[in-house]
């Protein structure tokens, strides 16, 4: 049975330690990963929020250029690709649509659709693209979407999302296990 996966990019795609090692020598840190318990990076690092929003502005392209895949991501997602539609939906500017594709191909992870809204709201993506299920890091987002859409919602967990969740939202720890609840929830839509 045929479903149609809405996944967000950074942090559950990519490896969700990815921006550690940019922010440590940007701004002369000594974080890990583990540090990063808020998604807002201003908490741990010693500038502005304006000064922080200049410094992603200049540098995310080159990020995102150079993020690490998450562990087994590539792996599932191409065995995924054969059965389901995957819409990668992303908080990135649509102008890093070429960036964007292009680190898909180089990691040939593959893909049905990318969506880039500007914007970190994704509900509307969600429901414009009939969505049966998404694939999210970013805690509101995550229990946004599962109660806007009456959708599963697989939250990959860090430390920056450990806040309680809806019914709805699947806190996985991995690739591994996000396949696994995948596998017999498709079993039982069955």
């Amino acid at each position: 049975m045929s479903k149609r996966f809405g996944i967000d990019i950074d942090g559950t795609v990519t490896s969700p330690e990815t921006f550690v090692p940019h922010l440590n020598k940007a701004f002369n840190a000594n974080l890990t990963y583990e540090d990063i318990t808020e998604y807002d990076f201003l908490p741990f690092v010693n500038a502005t929020r304006e000064e922080l929003a200049q410094w992603f502005t200049d540098n995310e392209a080159a990020i995102y250029k150079s993020s690490p895949l998450a562990s087994h991501a590539k792996e599932i997602l191409q065995q995924w690709h054969k059965q389901h539609e995957l819409f990668f939906i992303s908080a990135r500017s649509d102008k890093l649509l070429d960036v964007t594709k292009n680190w898909f191909n180089e990691h040939d992870v593959s893909f049905h659709h990318i969506e880039l809204i500007g914007t970190h709201f994704k509900v509307e993506a969600a429901k414009k693209y009939k969505v049966d299920i998404f694939f999210e890091d970013k805690h509101d987002n995550a229990c946004d979407i599962s109660e806007e859409c009456n959708i599963p919602v697989i939250l990959f967990d860090t430390p920056y999302n450990r806040l309680p969740v809806p019914s709805k939202v699947v806190r996985v720890h991995n690739w591994l296990e996000a396949n696994e609840w995948v596998n017999n929830w498709i079993k039982k839509q069955s």
